[in-house]
């Protein structure tokens, strides 16, 4: 077999299933990472997420015996929202971060891959291969960035020549011994806009994040936004992308495919009938969104924040409704927190004559309607 010739037969074919960028690297240990990852936990950076067992998460074959390369892919994914609804006074509207734009990202890889791995098999019957996406055991930020797809840079992305950090990352384990590509070598230089403009000072600055910190792991927490949060998050009611469009290497780049379908109307939502949504209705308009694996609590505590922020006065009468009658002590507690901030001095009488009627949990929310200020 030649295995150089099926490696670039396999990248031709690759261009023609919709992904933008390939690079071949070893099955070998990440032994670089290993430590990054001991250091991220000890530190208290971890978001919980992410596999834990970090032998299985830097050596590949224990995920796969007979590994032998790893191959890396990239699709870019668009970053412009054509025809974008404008919010307003009365309509304000959240906003679902990039990576959750159009059909849920695993899927459209998982079928790039498996596409790409019936025909590998088509050419090399005895091979065996594993494929993973996001939720597997492996990086696949280091997979891509040992295959050459692109550097990290500060903000913790990789980045791509020609894609940006616009992307989204699978990787295949195979028996086959391809010839590994070179890493490139580049990176951010004396820029630091994406450190610098982290809405919580996520971005440790080498490409480390404190998951802790970032707003796009807050945004899919189930309990309580803290305090010093809760204004930071804005209108996004899913991830937050900041770094990403902060970023110089991004200028110009907005890839597109034909099966990443952009509605604007769902990605850039109204935020008062998110409030009172019910699960049938959720799963039925936005099941098909990354953006909405945690289910719809954190996406309505989000937009009940959002409207806080926004200062939106036409939306107290629903916010009361669910704070009323909503059977989620979390969700009601935000709901009074929110109609604290909205109305300020003129909210105190209709929370107290509330406060007598709630659990404890409740009332201390109530409590910091009324006296929590925007930090």
């Amino acid at each position: 077999m030649d295995v150089a010739q099926l490696k670039s037969d396999i990248i031709a074919y690759a261009h023609t299933i919709g992904i933008d960028s390939i690079g071949f690297t070893t099955a070998d240990p990440f032994d670089e990472l290993k430590q990054k990852l001991i250091d991220y936990h000890a530190n208290g950076y971890a978001s919980g997420f992410e596999p834990t067992d970090i032998e299985m998460r830097t050596n590949p074959k224990l995920s796969m015996s007979s590994a032998r390369s790893i191959i890396a892919i990239a699709v870019g994914y668009p970053n412009r929202l054509p025809n974008v609804p404008k919010s307003k006074r009365g309509e304000r509207r959240g906003i679902f971060a990039r990576a959750s734009w159009g059909q849920d990202y695993h899927s459209i890889m998982r079928k790039r891959l498996e596409a790409l791995g019936e025909y590998i098999k088509s050419r090399v019957p005895e091979v065996e291969m594993m494929s993973m996406v996001d939720t597997g055991v492996l990086s696949d930020r280091a997979v891509a960035e040992r295959a050459g797809l692109g550097y990290t840079g500060r903000n913790g992305f990789v980045i791509n020549p020609d894609l940006g950090t616009w992307t989204y990352l699978g990787e295949m384990l195979v028996s086959i011994p391809f010839p590994p590509d070179d890493p490139i070598m580049d990176s951010c230089g004396s820029c630091t806009i994406c450190v610098e403009r982290c809405p919580t000072g996520a971005l440790v600055g080498d490409g480390q994040l404190n998951s802790q910190k970032c707003v796009s792991f807050l945004t899919q927490t189930k309990g309580y936004m803290p305090d010093q949060y809760r204004y930071k998050i804005g209108n996004r009611l899913y991830g937050c992308d900041t770094c990403q469009q902060v970023c110089p290497k991004n200028r110009g780049i907005n890839t597109q495919h034909d099966d990443i379908v952009l509605e604007p109307e769902i990605l850039k939502p109204r935020l008062i009938p998110l409030l009172q949504m019910s699960n049938k209705a959720f799963k039925e308009t936005y099941g098909h969104l990354a953006g909405a694996w945690r289910g719809k609590k954190p996406i309505q505590r989000n937009a009940i924040l959002a409207l806080a922020h926004f200062k939106e006065k036409e939306a107290v009468p629903e916010l009361k409704a669910v704070a009323e009658n909503d059977a989620r002590p979390m969700i009601r507690a935000t709901a009074y927190w929110a109609i604290g901030q909205i109305l300020e001095d003129e909210a105190e009488a209709y929370i107290l004559s509330r406060y007598d009627s709630e659990i404890e949990e409740v009332q201390i929310e109530m409590k910091k309607g009324l006296e929590m200020r925007r930090l």
